[in-house]
C-alpha cells in the first residue's frame, strides 16, 4: 500500500478537505437558491440630483457621541465630529454620493465627517441590498457600509445586532472586512464572526457590495462573488437578533480603536468615499 493513503495525517487531511468541500457545496447551493428567487426593487437612490442627499431617504447621526455611553468617539474612540446637512461632508455630485472627511475644528473634535442613515426612511426585514462604492485611502480612515436594528428590540448594542457589509481601514487599504455582531459574537469580547478578503483596487475603482439576508442566514458578496456567510444558530436573540427591521448606514470615521490602530496621517485628508448607487430588493411573493 502507498504510504500516503495509509498514514493518519493523510486521513486527517482528507477529512479536512471533505469539510471544506461540503461547506463550499452548501454555500453554492444557498447562492443558487438566492439566484433562483425573483426579487423586485423596492427602494433605491441613484444619486442623480445634485446638492444635499435626498432628505426623504437619508438622515444623519450628528456629533461626537460624548453624551452617550461609553463616551466620546461613538464607542470606538473615533476622532471625527459628524455633521448634518453640510455639503462639505456629504453631498451629491456628478451622479455620486460623496462622504468626505476633513481636518478642521468641529464641535469638540479636530476632524469633520458625515454618517448617513436610512433609519425611519428605509427599514427592512430581509432582502437584497446592493451598494456600489469606491473607498478612500489614507492612514486613519475607517470607511463603512453597514446596518443597525431600527427599534432595538433586544436592547442596545450588541444585543440587537449589527451587520457589517463592508469595512476598510486605511492602513490596510487592500483588505475588506465583513462581520456579524451579536450578544454572543462581537468584537468587544473577541468572538465576532468576520472574514477578511483582498480587494486590491478598492480605492481605485467601484465595486458592488451586496448583502443577501434571509430568515435563516445572511451572506455578503463582492461583485457577485460570495465572500461571507453567517447562519442562524437557533432562536435565541443572543446569536440571531436578525429577525427585526434594520436600516442602512454609510460613513467615514477617522482614527479610533481600529481605524487609528497604526496612527493617523492628516496629510491624506480630505478623503472621500463615493457611492454610485444604493438599491434594495425584496422577494416577490408567490
Amino acid at each position: 500500500m502507498n504510504f500516503f493513503t495509509t498514514h493518519p495525517l493523510f486521513f486527517l487531511l482528507s477529512l479536512f478537505g471533505l469539510a471544506i468541500f461540503s461547506q463550499s457545496c452548501e454555500s453554492s447551493q444557498a447562492r443558487q437558491e438566492v439566484e433562483n428567487t425573483p426579487y423586485q426593487l423596492v427602494w433605491s437612490d441613484e444619486f442623480d440630483q445634485e446638492g444635499l442627499p435626498d432628505s426623504t431617504k437619508w438622515g444623519y447621526d450628528v456629533g461626537d457621541a460624548c453624551n452617550l455611553p461609553p463616551g466620546c468617539g461613538w464607542g470606538n474612540n473615533e476622532l471625527q465630529y459628524y455633521t448634518e446637512k453640510r455639503p462639505k461632508n456629504a453631498r451629491v455630485e456628478d451622479g455620486h454620493l460623496i462622504i468626505e472627511v476633513h481636518q478642521e475644528e468641529m464641535g469638540s473634535r479636530e476632524y469633520s465627517s458625515a454618517r448617513l442613515t436610512s433609519k425611519g426612511k428605509g427599514d427592512w426585514l430581509y432582502g437584497r441590498f446592493e451598494i456600489r462604492a469606491k473607498i478612500p485611502r489614507g492612514k486613519g480612515i475607517w470607511s463603512a457600509i453597514w446596518m443597525l436594528s431600527t427599534e432595538d428590540r433586544y436592547n442596545g448594542w450588541p444585543h440587537s445586532g449589527e451587520i457589517d457589509i463592508m469595512e476598510n481601514v486605511g492602513y490596510d487599504p487592500d483588505t475588506i472586512v465583513s462581520s456579524a455582531h451579536t450578544l454572543a459574537y462581537n468584537h468587544g469580547i473577541g468572538t465576532q464572526k468576520s472574514v477578511r478578503y483582498a480587494v486590491p483596487d478598492a480605492g481605485d475603482v467601484f465595486h458592488t457590495y451586496t448583502l443577501e439576508w434571509e430568515k435563516d442566514f445572511y451572506q455578503v458578496l463582492v461583485d457577485d462573488k460570495l465572500t461571507f456567510r453567517f447562519d442562524r444558530e437557533g432562536d435565541s436573540f443572543k446569536v440571531w437578533p436578525f429577525d427585526q427591521a434594520f436600516h442602512l448606514m454609510l460613513n467615514i470615521a477617522y482614527g479610533g480603536n481600529w481605524g487609528g490602530k497604526m496612527g493617523v496621517d492628516p496629510s491624506a485628508l480630505p478623503a472621500r468615499m463615493l457611492i454610485d448607487y444604493v438599491r434594495v430588493y425584496e422577494k416577490v411573493e408567490n
